[in-house]
């Protein structure tokens, strides 16, 4: 006999039970069931709606249930839901890798799919690695050990691309990835525009603490990174970064012209350039890549989350002529990038992801985004003038607001208090789903958000932030998200 449907109850009592949630204390987390979505809107399994302001971490892009992608996605699945792309192909596939080589910024025409933004970086880190072990050994055996001293790789301080090993090594959100550290390598870290710096260069391009507490001007952080280039540029083989906008490193906007400028000093000193998209990348900045604003070509550029619009797993590395036929030579050469994944250009994804696209275009969307880029850039002025929100940021359809115990001195809440995770959590009762990064609450809603929808949205955030920065509060309780 069939078990009837659980109740809530049930599935709460499962959800605690059984699914393991990612960057959540489980001993403390209550359950929120989603059950649908519709537009820029979730409702859970009692009914209550919500605006999805974090895009269903940062992904979704033309809104829940889009009849055009629902209909990609039923149209492929009549035809078929899975093939391998190891050694075969796909005529969706084929098609959305040509539609990216001609969309992407101009000498970007090889692509590589992957399931995840973390794999995008990993194929990234290891093709760069692999091109240059490649490049250097010229007619060696394959079987010999490498020579190549190309083995380092640079990154900016505060950066994240990921939660694979690989991407570990180039990020620099301790708080994630710390207790990882013994198994993986450690990138040359670069300081951030505009922060305050916490590293500085040594002998063997290895982190020191620095006691400044004067933030770095876009000009050093560029006369840092030359000079490490000048002295170690032999041993290096990539810079990766976020383009504009430090995502998960708390919102962290670069000055206008930053981009370019690492563009040219990664040129200069033949360093290959990995641009991580796979956050800004699909009209988040206001342009459908965020490096197109500053006229910037990488050597790779990784892609996700908004590249199937959030509806399915798919990411893509995507490379130059230059570095795919350094792969190329006969079997017993060797060359091969011997790396994949089960689920790397799946047709179904791949469906979805080329209607994406149809809808950028036909639908003109670019085109309507400034409207509500500057009504989300005056209503964070409104909030940063609240007397517990310190420094705010904002590029594109994206917006991060820090929380601050003092605004006169920028002094932080004690971390234990998770500030952050009480007013996402206060927004719910506003009708708002919202992420935090530590005490920077993060606003970044699907492209297709309505002037309307956007005016609640924002409308939530003060709100809650007013309420909980209103109420003094030692002792975390509740669900705390991260």
């Amino acid at each position: 006999m069939l078990k009837q449907q659980p109740n809530q109850t049930e599935l709460h009592a499962w959800d605690k039970n059984h699914v393991w949630h990612a960057f959540t204390q489980m001993a403390e987390y209550e359950p929120l069931l989603i059950e649908r979505g519709e537009g820029v809107y979730l409702f859970d399994t009692e009914g209550n709606r919500y605006i999805d302001g974090s895009s269903s971490m940062w992904c979704n892009v033309h809104g829940h249930r889009h009849p055009r992608l629902d209909a990609a996605i039923t149209n492929q699945l009549a035809k078929v839901a899975h093939t391998t792309n190891l050694g075969l192909s796909n005529p969706t596939t084929v098609r959305l890798a040509q539609r990216l080589a001609d969309i992407t910024p101009n000498g970007l025409e090889k692509v590589f799919f992957s399931s995840d933004g973390s794999s995008a970086t990993e194929a990234a880190l290891k093709i760069a690695f692999q091109y240059w072990h490649q490049s250097e050994r010229e007619g060696a055996n394959p079987s010999a050990q490498p020579t190549s001293h190309r083995t380092k790789f640079v990154a900016l301080g505060e950066s994240y691309h990921g939660d694979t090993l690989g991407a570990i090594g180039v990020g620099g959100v301790d708080r994630f990835t710390s207790i990882f550290s013994p198994l993986t390598f450690k990138a040359i870290r670069v300081p951030t525009p505009g922060m305050t710096p916490t590293l500085s260069p040594t002998a063997d391009g290895g982190p020191r603490t620095d006691p400044s507490s004067r933030r770095t001007t876009a000009a050093e952080a560029l006369a840092y990174l030359e000079q490490l280039f000048r002295n170690e540029g032999n041993d290096i083989a990539a810079l990766i970064m976020e383009p504009l906008i430090q995502a998960a490193g708390g919102i962290l906007v670069h000055p206008p012209g930053f981009l370019k400028a690492v563009r040219a000093l990664t040129r200069r000193y033949d360093i290959l350039l990995i641009l991580d998209e796979i956050a800004v990348g699909f009209g988040r900045t206001g342009t459908m890549f965020a490096c197109q604003q500053e006229d910037v070509s990488p050597d790779i550029l990784c892609l996700g989350k908004g590249l199937t619009a959030g509806y399915l797993p798919m990411a893509a590395t995507i490379t130059t002529e230059k570095i795919w036929e350094s792969f190329l030579g006969c079997h017993k050469d060797g060359r091969a990038f011997y790396h994949g994944h089960t689920f790397g250009g799946n047709p179904l994804a791949a469906a979805v992801a080329l209607e994406s696209l149809n809808i950028f275009q036909e639908e003109q969307l670019l085109d309507y985004l400034p409207e509500r880029i500057a009504q989300l850039q005056r209503y964070v002025k409104k909030i940063a003038e609240l007397p517990h929100v310190g420094d705010t940021r904002q590029c594109g359809l994206v917006a991060g607001i820090d929380l601050v115990a003092n605004k006169q001195t920028g002094d932080a809440y004690p971390w234990e208090d998770a500030m952050g995770t009480r007013v996402c959590l206060a927004a719910r009762q506003h009708g708002a789903l919202l992420r935090q990064l530590g005490d920077t609450v993060v606003i970044m809603p699907p492209l297709c958000i309505r002037s309307s929808e956007l005016a609640d949205l924002l409308h939530a955030a003060e709100s809650a932030i007013r309420e909980i920065t209103d109420v003094a509060v030692s002792v975390p309780s509740g669900n705390l998200l991260a």
